[in-house]
C-alpha cells in the first residue's frame, strides 16, 4: 500500500516525518509513506502558496499509483484551496481514502459532498508530536492498511450515517458551499483551545444552523485546554451541547471518543457498512 502524504494548511518539519516513517516501516512494513516535499515547504503561516499546497493535493489525489492520501497536519489554510482541489480531481481520486481532522474537515466536507472517494475524521502524522502519539500514528496505519475496526470510534453502528467535525471548523464551513448535506447522519464534534464562551458560541451557529437538516442526532467529542475566563462561563462543555441541542430539536446522544488529542478515534464519513 502508498499512502500519500501533503499538507494543505501548515507545515510539517522532516524530522517529525522521517519519525512516522520509521514507526511505519516497523509496525507496517509492507506500507509506502510518501511525504510529498511541500509538506516542508514553508511560507509565512502555510506550507507554501495557496497554489503549491493545490498544486501537491491535487497531484498525489490524482496519481492512480497512491491508495490513500493522509493530510499531514491541521493549523489553517485548507478552506483556501478546498473548491479548486474537487474541481480538478479526475477518476483515480474517487477510488482512494483521505485521513484528517482539525482544519482538513474543511477537505474532507468538500470531499464528501462531491462524491470523492472516502473521507474519514482521524489522526494525522502530526500527531506523533503529542503525548502517546505513536499510538494515534500506529491507529492511523492500522486502519488505513488493514481495516483495523479496532481503531474506529466505538459508538459507531452499522447502518447509520456519520460525520465527525472540529466545532469552529464546521461553525466557519456550514454557510459556505463547501457544506454537505448532513441529513440523516449523526453529528460528532470536538474542541480544542476555546473559551467556552466561543464554544458557546460555535455550537450556537452550527445547531441553529442545522435545525432543518433532519439529523439523526449529536455526540460531543471531548473539549480540551479550554482558557481560563476572567469569570467562570457557568456551564461546562456538555451542558453547553445539551442547551443548544434541545433549543433547536437535534438529539443529544452524549460522548463521542474523538478530540485534539493522541486517544482521537477514526470516523468515516457516510454509512457504516
Amino acid at each position: 500500500m502508498r499512502i500519500g502524504i501533503c499538507a494543505p494548511s501548515t507545515p510539517f518539519t522532516r524530522q517529525d516525518a522521517d519519525r512516522v516513517i520509521a514507526l511505519a516501516a516497523e509496525h507496517h512494513p509492507a506500507v509506502e509513506l510518501v511525504f510529498d516535499d511541500q509538506c516542508f515547504v514553508e511560507q509565512g503561516h502555510f506550507a507554501g502558496s495557496d497554489a503549491q499546497r493545490l498544486e501537491a493535493l491535487v497531484r498525489l489525489a490524482n496519481d492512480p499509483a497512491f491508495d490513500a492520501i493522509w493530510f499531514v497536519r491541521g493549523g489553517y489554510g485548507a478552506c483556501r484551496i478546498a473548491a479548486d482541489a474537487i474541481a480538478a480531481l479526475k477518476a483515480p481520486a474517487r477510488k482512494k481514502t483521505y485521513l484528517g481532522y482539525s482544519d482538513q474537515g474543511n477537505l474532507l466536507a468538500a470531499l464528501y459532498k462531491a462524491g470523492v472517494g472516502w473521507p474519514a475524521h482521524g489522526p494525522m502524522p502530526a500527531d506523533i508530536r503529542r503525548e502517546g502519539g505513536e499510538a494515534a500514528v500506529l491507529r492511523a496505519l492500522g486502519w488505513l492498511a488493514k481495516g483495523d475496526t479496532a481503531a474506529l470510534e466505538p459508538n459507531l453502528v452499522k447502518g447509520r450515517r456519520y460525520a465527525a467535525f472540529n466545532l469552529m471548523t464546521l461553525a466557519m464551513l456550514a454557510p459556505t458551499p463547501l457544506m454537505p448535506d448532513l441529513s440523516g447522519h449523526v453529528l460528532m464534534v470536538e474542541e480544542v483551545s476555546e473559551y467556552l464562551y466561543a464554544f458557546d458560541r460555535a455550537m450556537f451557529s452550527v445547531t441553529t444552523g442545522l435545525k432543518g437538516a433532519a439529523l439523526s442526532g449529536l455526540m460531543l467529542g471531548r473539549v480540551s485546554d479550554i482558557p481560563e475566563n476572567d469569570r467562570p462561563f457557568g456551564s461546562d462543555e456538555e451542558a453547553i451541547a445539551q442547551h443548544w441541542c434541545a433549543k433547536n430539536g437535534i438529539a443529544y446522544l452524549g460522548r463521542a471518543d474523538i478530540g485534539h488529542d493522541s486517544g482521537n478515534r477514526i470516523v468515516p464519513f457516510g454509512m457504516i457498512g
